[in-house]
């Protein structure tokens, strides 16, 4: 679990790739503090496992799903990617729940500065937005932002100056892929209303447990 707070930006030394699969390196040194072997790091919003690391980077496998449902398969040497720790029990949640399983892979539309800050339009598969609500959570390659607004296909978030230099956004420009998780809770009580479908309030509160009280 992670809070999509990213702690540090870096970059990919080398990919070492199979017929669907690959193996990163990536340099990095704030998410390497008491690493070990099997810990999850978020790599543009992704959870990985460390299989190695050394003084300054960090080696981790990229399955064929991975590759297929993520952008991660576009990346080469020298891209910069955000990196999150997982979350410690006592860790402070300054974003949102973010599990680092990405529901699809957007692409920006558009980059617009506003005054002190900068907004994105991302274009996204219309099965993502269904899960979406105004001010409501989206993390955008790990980052935890705030939907501004929705649309069918896309929808629009307004990044901060201090995000965007500590973040890979920074780089980011329109035709970019980026790899998008909705709210994690969002998701849940959508599948549970689309199950609901066709009961009324009353049947849906007595399933629940809920009873009028009455002797």
């Amino acid at each position: 679990m992670f809070t999509g707070l990213v702690e540090e930006v870096g970059e990919i030394q080398s990919i070492r790739k199979g017929n669907r699969s690959m193996v990163l390196t990536v340099s990095a040194r704030r998410v390497l503090e008491g690493v070990k072997e099997g810990d999850s790091i978020a790599v543009n919003g992704v959870c990985l496992t460390v299989i190695r690391w050394r003084e300054g980077e960090f080696e981790t496998d990229v399955m064929p799903e991975t590759m297929a449902k993520t952008s991660l398969g576009r990346l080469q040497p020298g891209s910069r990617v955000n990196l999150e720790r997982a979350l410690s029990v006592g860790d402070r949640l300054g974003g949102h729940f973010v599990q680092g399983h990405v529901d699809g892979v957007g692409r920006i539309r558009a980059r617009t500065p506003m005054e002190n800050a900068v907004l994105f339009e991302v274009e996204v598969p219309e099965a993502l937005t269904q899960w979406m609500v105004d001010k409501g959570s989206v993390t955008v390659n790990g980052i935890s932002l705030t939907l501004v607004s929705i649309g069918a296909r896309s929808f629009t978030v307004s990044v901060i100056p201090h995000t965007l230099s500590h973040t890979q956004l920074n780089d980011a420009r329109p035709g970019d892929e980026v790899n998008v998780e909705c709210d994690m809770i969002g998701k849940y009580v959508a599948k549970w209303l689309n199950q609901q479908q066709g009961n009324s309030l009353a049947d849906v509160l007595k399933q629940s447990g809920f009873t009028n009280g009455g002797g």
